[in-house]
């Protein structure tokens, strides 16, 4: 009798837009929608806006909670984000919501002259950033950094997780000018509040120390970082976790402090590697007369296939796998051997 193996079962369509979350791993529902409505009920002068989207961008949970402060533009960005510029000029705080590629492709001219050459307080938050989707490059803003980071005051923030963005939505409405949120929508992987973590607009944090090396990640892919720091640890390797939730302004100061050692520097994000945290990693070591070599893991720079998400991420680079075999093709495939703990070395101190 021959042998037989458990069929796996195949992925259905909905894994195109599947929650990268991990099976088992603890989720929060829309917290993007669920902080803003918390927030609006506190102040009077938050509103929501939508671009035939907010059920797709969860701020259906603001406009069940405050209707009369919700306003349906229709699939109209460009309209949606100069109606938003005004509302702004009268004092109110507006969250304008679409999908990323809209928000960046499609409307730019409207974000850059009406919104942040004015340095209006307009929050523009984009769903389906990078490979979030499987829906082929007509929804994949794979390049939508790339786009915003040469747009004068215009502040970027890429959240890890659920706690990101809830602790980040207040801080983006006090925020005197513009803002671009990268909105991870539907049920959120939790992560950071195992590891003590505050958002600080524009500030990065380091959640794991390391001797061996150092991987500075944003958005999504900040929880990649985690699990496949754990998992090195079986090789031996010492790694370190630098998370950059704010990409524009960049935290300089952490970065340099990072990367001033011997260990392996490594960028991880969820954006091609043209124009996002690579670049900007590589450009301040540079400007700063930084040596460092920095290994990017990102997104090439290509129009990418639609599929299923997990399928998506194996074959492009950012599932947790990926980034394991990355680090210890980098590292030479020659783990650092297991020390006694009686003899553990000290950990150098950073510049």
């Amino acid at each position: 009798m021959s042998a037989t193996t458990e069929k796996v079962p195949a992925l259905k369509t909905s894994a195109m837009i599947a929650s990268f979350a991990d099976p088992g791993q603890r989720t929060t529902s829309a917290p993007f929608g669920h902080a803003l409505a918390r927030l609006a009920e506190q102040r009077p002068e938050i509103v929501g806006l939508s671009a035939d989207l907010a059920k797709y961008t969860d701020m259906h949970v603001f406009r069940e909670a405050h209707p009369e402060r919700f306003f349906q533009m229709g699939m109209a960005e460009q309209t949606m984000l100069g109606a938003a510029a005004g509302m702004a000029e009268v004092g109110l705080v507006p969250f304008a919501s679409t999908y990323s590629v809209f928000a960046t492709r499609r409307a730019y001219d409207f974000l850059c002259l009406d919104i942040a050459e004015p340095n209006l307080n307009v929050n523009v938050v984009g769903a389906l950033p990078g490979l979030t989707t499987g829906y082929g490059p007509s929804h994949q803003a794979t390049e939508d950094l790339a786009i915003l980071r040469g747009c004068p005051n215009l502040t970027i923030v890429d959240p890890c997780d659920s706690v990101d963005i809830e602790q980040a939505v207040p801080q983006l409405a006090d925020h005197p000018g513009p803002t671009y949120l990268r909105l991870l929508r539907g049920k959120v992987p939790t992560v950071l509040d195992e590891y003590d973590y505050r958002f600080q607009l524009g500030k990065a944090a380091e959640l794991r120390t390391g001797r061996d090396v150092v991987l500075i990640s944003t958005g999504l892919m900040t929880m990649r970082a985690l699990q496949a720091a754990q998992r090195l640890e079986a090789d031996h390797v010492d790694v370190a976790v630098l998370h950059v939730p704010t990409v524009k302004p960049l935290d300089r100061e952490a970065v340099l402090a990072a990367a001033r050692t011997d260990r392996l520097v490594v960028t991880l994000e969820n954006h091609t590697v043209v124009g996002g945290l690579a670049e900007s990693v590589a450009s301040t070591l540079a400007f700063a007369g930084v040596g460092t070599r920095v290994v990017p893991i990102a997104l090439p720079d290509e129009f990418l296939a639609a599929g299923a998400l997990p399928t998506l991420h194996d074959r492009y680079g950012l599932s947790t796998d990926a980034v394991v075999q990355r680090v210890r093709a980098e590292l030479g495939g020659n783990p650092r051997p297991a020390v006694p703990p009686a003899v553990q070395p000290t950990v150098p101190p950073t510049a």
